[in-house]
């Protein structure tokens, strides 16, 4: 994988981190899908105990870039393995999960760093898609990447 400067694998030492960015990711979104609020903090301590059992996975990469003061940016991906069809050769599918920057180091190429860094790692598994959610201020990023619509429509079962 080719090493972007100042992109690198998250250590356990990151997860604090970790967490204070995605929960700065949910703030700037809304809508029904975020009900309850993420000021509910009891997907923190879920949030925690996963990445602390994935952090070091195959089928996970986390990629950060250091701040100042702790982290300026993070990323995740990662690779599931869906049934092979006529769409899907192999049936691995990478998802990008939760590109986000601390407000103070925005517009300096953290999110495309790790975004470069995570497409090598996709391709590198040879995956025959990579799905991600996009914010309206990271569509634009997404799309320049080659990013596009997905065919199907997106929708979801919350039981």
């Amino acid at each position: 994988m080719t090493q972007h400067t100042g992109v690198r694998r998250a250590v356990p030492d990151d997860v604090v981190e970790l967490v204070r960015l995605r929960a700065s990711l949910f703030e700037t979104l809304g809508g029904d899908f975020f009900d309850p609020s993420p000021q509910d903090g009891r997907w923190r301590g879920a949030f925690t105990e996963v990445l602390g059992e994935r952090l070091t996975a195959d089928d996970t990469r986390v990629l950060v870039v250091d701040g100042e003061e702790g982290l300026a940016a993070c990323g995740i991906g990662t690779v599931d393995q869906w049934f092979p069809g006529p769409h899907s050769r192999n049936g691995r599918i990478g998802h990008v999960i939760g590109v986000v920057t601390d407000p103070a180091y925005r517009r300096r190429g953290h999110s495309r760093a790790i975004m470069r860094d995570l497409l090598d790692w996709f391709r590198e598994r040879d995956v025959v898609r990579v799905d991600l959610y996009a914010s309206p201020a990271g569509e634009p990023l997404y799309r320049e990447l080659g990013f596009s619509d997905h065919p199907d429509p997106a929708l979801c079962w919350r039981p």
